[in-house]
Parts: structure tokens; C-alpha cells; sequence
């Protein structure tokens, strides 16, 4: 008897630990909200290849890792390498009480199996996870040429952390990190971490899919007319019909928009009854501080795009400045090819992972709200999916190996 309860016990054990635990955000509306996927590349892709996978655009991809499309117009031709880290937007839907993001897309290669499927969205999707979805068994099995729908996650949280914005993205644990690694590489806290992914205690394992936050500006306060962004820092968003680039940080979460320079004809850029245009910036200093006049965006409807004159008065002044027109802020990006990404120094993770070792693309260590200490009174609505199931099954489970050994 004690040998079979050992057994009972072995099977409990392993069955509980047989998937990846990720997070489940249930939902009851229908609006789409904004969110990263951490996508690393199982082999060497091309940015449109990359955004044919996961059915986004180029430009949007291009954003959300702070590549200057002006600099280099063939960039959906650059081949990224194997093992990069890109940061993948998507959308948000609600479907039958869960944020989730599906893709419908992918087609079925002569020699796919799920797990190569797995495999090629860089474990964003597990092999089970696309075969119980598709309804793949020994009588329906994977047919070359048939379309599959991948389920990928996607976490949103009203997109706030702490009454402050956030973006989260989806982030799959490799072999050999940890909660401190990963939060270093983020600038965030294991604190952070455990109380956002509902964590008893700061053990992951490869596979697991946590859900960072990464702090975003937002335009909620800006007073825009018919238009909201929320774009995470370090990173930016095209609007007005990509006449309009609003950059977040990467050091701060104030949005600056000014004109991408992407499309060659566009109008309403300049404020009226001055020579500023959309980003612009007149510096007065006066004895105890600047005051500062700016044409800012203030959003657009169809092709018109609004803008207006600001005025502060006795401001903090900007650094090595005079009284003159501030231009635009520039890209948040010094390089315009790849600037964030940087191959792993092998297959093989170090045992201690830090910023340093997994370099990413796009991916800013920079936190400007990065905290010692979390509110963990949302744990209980952030509990990882998995581990609801491990508590809901462990009665039944324990109560089949009694009758087992009875």
C-alpha cells in the first residue's frame, strides 16, 4: 500500500506541474485594449515575416521597439537574428470572458507538428494549447495547407498598475531565470512581479508566461479632441494618419507628439498666429525660471489635425537652452536600424540572468516608477490560471488515489 500511494502521490506531483503556469484576466466587456508580446525568435526573421506571423503591421512593430522608419525606408527587409527578443503589439479583444488575443493566420507546413508550431510563436503558445483549440487528435489530425487558430496571450488590467498607466507585456520565462533577473531586465521589483501574476513565492518556471508592466503614457489628460494613446515608455505610436508621432520616454511618461516625417503631404501642422509647428517650442528666460510657448497636438478627425498654442509661465527651464525655437523631440532611438536588439551570447541562458545577458530589442531598462515594495490586494484577481486549476483539481486528485489504495 505504501508503494501505491507512492505512486499516487508521483502522479499527483507530475500532473500538477505539467503546464506552464500563465496569467488569466477575465473580462465582461467588449472593447480591445493594448498589449507586448516578448516574441523570441526561433530563427532568423525578417520584421515582415515577423509581422505575418502575429497579423500586425510592420510600422506598428517598428513602434513598439523605437526603430526610426525614416532612417532606413527597407526596414521590413532587415533580417533579425535568432534568439532576439522583439516586442510584439497587440490588441485585446474580450471573447467569452477572457482577454485573449487569437490568431487565425497560421498555415500548416508539410512538416509541422504542434510543438513546432509552439516553437516557431517562441512558446507564446504551448503544442497542447494549439492542438485541444483546433480539435487535433488521431482522427483529425495536423493536414498541410489547413489553416489553425493560435491562441496568444494577452493581459490588459484596465491598463493601469497602481493608478498609473501601463502596458503589460506577455513575457515567457526561460530556463535558468528568475523573478530577480526578469525584473531587473524591466526595471521592476520581484515584489512587483509576484503581486501582478498572483505568485505565492518567487519560483517560475521555463514556459511560464508572466505579465510585466511596463509604466506608458497616456493622453487621457491631454485634452485631445476625438483620440486616446497609451504608449509604453521607451517606445512610440503613429497617429493622424502617420502624420503624427508621439513618443513616451524613455526617462519620463509625458507623451511629446510631433510630426513623424513618414508621410510627405500633410496639413494643419502649424499652430495658428505663429511661425511654431506640432512640437515646436519658444523659450523665454526670465529671472526666476522660463516661460515657454509650444504648439501641441491636441488630436485630429479625418484629415484635419487639431493643434494649439500652450503657455507656461516661470517654468523650469530646459537644459542648454536660450531664447530660442525648440525643435521636436527626437526619436527615442540613436540607432536607426536595430538599436535595442542584440543576440544572446548563446543557446544555453547564464545560470544568472541580468539586463546585461539578455539584451532585447526595444525592450528599455529604465522604470521611472520602479518601486521596493507592491499592493498585493489584487492577488487574488491576478491568480495565474493554472494555479486555480491545481486547487480546484487537488480534492478530486487526492481523493482518487484513496480509492486507489482502498
Amino acid at each position: 500500500m505504501t508503494h501505491q500511494l507512492q505512486l499516487c502521490l508521483l502522479f499527483f506531483v507530475f500532473t500538477s506541474l505539467t503546464h506552464a503556469k500563465s496569467v488569466i484576466e477575465p473580462c465582461n466587456t467588449s472593447d480591445s485594449c493594448p498589449s507586448l508580446l516578448s516574441y523570441l525568435l526561433p530563427y532568423d526573421s525578417k520584421l515582415s515575416e515577423i509581422a505575418y506571423r502575429f497579423q500586425v503591421n510592420v510600422s506598428d512593430i517598428l513602434a513598439a521597439n523605437s526603430i526610426d522608419p525614416v532612417a532606413v525606408p527597407s526596414l521590413a527587409n532587415q533580417i533579425l537574428p535568432a534568439r532576439s527578443l522583439v516586442k510584439v503589439p497587440i490588441s485585446c479583444p474580450c471573447v467569452d470572458g477572457i482577454r485573449r488575443s487569437v490568431s487565425t493566420a497560421y498555415t500548416v507546413q508539410a512538416a509541422d507538428t504542434v510543438n513546432s508550431i509552439s516553437d516557431g510563436f517562441g512558446g507564446l503558445v504551448s503544442g497542447e494549447q494549439v492542438r485541444s483549440f483546433n480539435g487535433i487528435n488521431a482522427t483529425n489530425p495536423l493536414t498541410s495547407g489547413e489553416s489553425l487558430a493560435i491562441l496568444l496571450p494577452c493581459i490588459c488590467f484596465n491598463n493601469s498598475n497602481d493608478r498609473v498607466a501601463a502596458v503589460y507585456l506577455s513575457y515567457v520565462v526561460r530556463r535558468g531565470e528568475s523573478l530577480g533577473g526578469i525584473g531587473q531586465t524591466f526595471g521592476t521589483t520581484v515584489a512587483e512581479l509576484e503581486a501582478v501574476n498572483g505568485l505565492g513565492q518567487p519560483g517560475v518556471d521555463p514556459g511560464d508566461i508572466l505579465a510585466v508592466p511596463i509604466p506608458a503614457c497616456s493622453s487621457a489628460n491631454l485634452n485631445w479632441y476625438n483620440e486616446s494613446l497609451i504608449v509604453p515608455n521607451g517606445s512610440y505610436a503613429l497617429t493622424a494618419a502617420n502624420c503624427i508621432k508621439c513618443t513616451c520616454g524613455p526617462t519620463d511618461l509625458n507623451l511629446q507628439c510631433a510630426p513623424s516625417g513618414i508621410v510627405p503631404s500633410c496639413s494643419h501642422l502649424q499652430c495658428q498666429g505663429s511661425d511654431l509647428f506640432i512640437g515646436n517650442a519658444y523659450v523665454n528666460h526670465t529671472p526666476i525660471g522660463c516661460n515657454i510657448t509650444a504648439c501641441v497636438y491636441r488630436g485630429h478627425n479625418g484629415g484635419k489635425i487639431f493643434r494649439s498654442l500652450s503657455n507656461s509661465s516661470n517654468v523650469q527651464c530646459p537644459v542648454n537652452q536660450s531664447n530660442k525655437a525648440v525643435p521636436p523631440r527626437a526619436s527615442p532611438s540613436s540607432n536607426p536600424i536595430v538599436p535595442f536588439v542584440i543576440l544572446s551570447p548563446s543557446p544555453s541562458p547564464s545560470p544568472s540572468p541580468s539586463a546585461s545577458s539578455n539584451p532585447t530589442m526595444g525592450m528599455n531598462n529604465t522604470n521611472p516608477r520602479s518601486k521596493q515594495t507592491s499592493n498585493t490586494s489584487t492577488q487574488g484577481s491576478r491568480l495565474p490560471g493554472q494555479a486555480r486549476l491545481f486547487y480546484i483539481l487537488l480534492p478530486l486528485e487526492l481523493a482518487l488515489c484513496f480509492i486507489y489504495i482502498s
